[in-house]
């Protein structure tokens, strides 16, 4: 009788982190992965625009990668396919919108031709080799989420997605528990559950009280004009702003990139309703009054680049901000964002407008469940292990203290890092075993993956502590100085103000040099790796800074 394989379980993104989700399953000679998600840069990334999951371990295994499984379309699960995709041809399954989000990305990469995007509904399942894929209807802040039923050899895989428990939600179609309990009572080998705010108590509120807040804003500010900052993704948020603009005879302007993405492609599959003539270019908005007019846009996350915070810095071309003006921040800060988006709050009160934000009224509620969803979900699924994802260390550990709580055994619950694979054998036992390549590639511009730490470091060092190059030039065969030591300084110190300590650098430099010379060395990394010593030394006497040192020499 032949062996049965291993069934392998691990995660390339999403574990001990926030954002960049994507969970690899592999038996046998097949391997899928669930969702492909980015995750914004931290604040020592400098100048790295997004940071995406290393994809080694699939090239490694490129003839068993077969499809990819959609949960949603939040950019920390489908933002990184468009990198993915550049190197496999593998079919992509999702709901509506979840490939129409995904479309407007692949467009802009040139790759929608050649991608194969699979649409499904909730309650459909894909075959294919060894796997079944069954979709099963959940509530998240945004529309066609779902979380995923897996069937393999040794057992059934539940991924939760990332959900929340909403009785009431915008779309009208309910979190799909009876689905869960009934798979819950075939038997589940490991239930693949969201982390994100099971350190909270509790339950997370109804989108629509989010609603009927926009409703009491808006009565209460008849002659105001009224901007709402969130996710461009956030669908249901969006209807209801555009709900509340019709209803008090306002027009509607879209601004930010993403924001008229998502509406446009919202409205087109049918998921936003758009009365005819409420929205209106936002070069139409001098044709209003105040009270007339609500604009949408993007910057929630205080992004120097978006709309909101343009219009805070007064970068903005088209809309000015102006005494009286209400704005309402309709999201809550992602951890490492906060300081931008007070910043950007700040300079909005300055200019006198209104601000309102998470904490003041209820103009945000979480997408994610909160410990007594989670237990409810666990209730259903009754999982024999359980693996936490979706969330930090701290999320993962709180996860298991839950589960353990609710009488599952502590061995039985599994908090994993990126990269260790859990493995289970044909007896449905578990254990870790071992590790996959996994970690982060940083992008760049149109550069993926070439700058790393090193690259990182040194632009840390010239942020910190700015730069000077010497350059001299050397008569080629004799070594001797033609001219120079000229020494050029950007972020150290203002050469103006700095006469003297430039002179005297340049002085010990010369002196350095004119060794050199009196004892014939005439070898170029001798002569750089002397300049920066003594320039080092010297700067740091004086000064107790470390500018980077980038000695030139030119042979003539």
């Amino acid at each position: 009788m032949q062996k049965k394989s291993k069934l392998k379980v691990f995660a390339l993104g999403g574990l001990l982190e926030i954002g960049k989700n994507v969970t690899a399953i592999e038996y046998d000679n097949e391997i899928i992965i669930v969702d492909c998600g980015v995750a914004f840069p931290e604040e020592n990334m400098l100048g790295i625009d997004l940071v995406i999951p290393d994809f080694q371990y699939l090239e490694k295994n490129k003839d068993k990668f077969k499809a990819v499984y959609l949960t949603h379309g939040h950019e920390d699960h489908i933002g990184s396919l468009p990198y993915l995709l550049k190197s496999f041809d593998v079919p992509i399954y999702g709901t509506r919108l979840t490939l129409g989000l995904l479309e407007n990305k692949l467009r802009e990469h040139n790759l929608l031709q050649k991608s194969k995007l699979h649409k499904v509904m909730p309650g459909d399942t894909i075959k294919k080799g060894h796997f079944s894929v069954e979709f099963i209807r959940t509530t998240h802040s945004i529309a066609d989420s779902c979380a995923l039923a897996i069937k393999t050899p040794l057992g059934t895989i539940v991924h939760s997605g990332d959900f929340k428990v909403d009785y009431t939600p915008i779309e009208g179609e309910t979190i799909d528990l009876r689905r869960f309990a009934e798979i819950g009572n075939e038997g589940v080998l490991l239930f693949l559950c969201e982390s994100t705010n099971v350190e909270q108590k509790g339950y997370t509120l109804s989108e629509r009280n989010v609603g009927v807040m926009f409703q009491k804003i808006f009565d209460e500010s008849p002659n105001q004009r009224i901007m709402v900052a969130t996710f461009s993704s956030n669908i249901h948020r969006i209807q209801q702003i555009l709900s509340c603009a019709d209803m008090h005879g306002r027009k509607v302007a879209i601004m930010g990139r993403s924001m008229e993405n998502a509406v446009r492609t919202a409205s087109e599959l049918g998921y936003l309703t758009l009365p005819e003539g409420l929205v209106v270019d936002v070069s139409e908005l001098k044709n209003y009054t105040d009270g007339q007019c609500v604009i949408i846009t993007t910057g929630s996350q205080g992004e120097p680049m978006a709309a909101l915070s343009r219009m805070a810095s007064s970068e903005h071309k088209q809309v000015e901000i102006k005494p009286g003006d209400k704005i309402i921040i309709s999201s809550s800060p992602i951890p490492g964002n906060e300081k931008t988006v007070s910043r950007v709050i700040n300079e909005l009160m300055r200019k006198g407008a209104d601000v309102i934000y998470e904490g003041m009224m209820d103009v945000h509620v979480s997408g994610h469940a909160k410990q007594e969803e989670i237990k409810l979900m666990h209730t259903l699924v009754k999982p024999k292990y359980l693996m936490p994802v979706h969330g930090e260390f701290r999320h993962l550990r709180a996860h298991k203290e839950l589960a353990v709580s609710m009488g599952m055994k502590s061995e039985n619950v599994f908090v994993m890092g990126l990269g260790e694979v859990l493995e289970f054998s044909a007896d449905g036992s578990a254990k870790r075993a071992g590790t996959v390549p996994a970690g982060q590639v940083l992008v760049d511009g149109l550069g993926v993956g070439d700058v790393g730490n090193i690259v990182l470091r040194d632009r840390k060092h010239l942020s910190q502590d700015g730069l000077m190059i010497v350059v001299l030039i050397m008569e080629r065969g004799s070594g001797a100085i033609i001219a120079g030591p000229d020494i050029i300084s950007r972020g150290f110190v203002y050469v103006r103000e700095s006469e003297y300590l430039m002179d005297e650098a340049r002085t010990k430099v010369r002196n350095a040099l004119d060794s050199c010379e009196e004892n014939s060395i005439t070898e170029w990394s001798y002569i750089k790796n002397l300049v920066k010593d003594v320039l080092k030394d010297y700067l740091w006497q004086k000064t107790k800074r470390s500018p980077m040192i980038l000695p030139i020499i030119m042979e003539i």
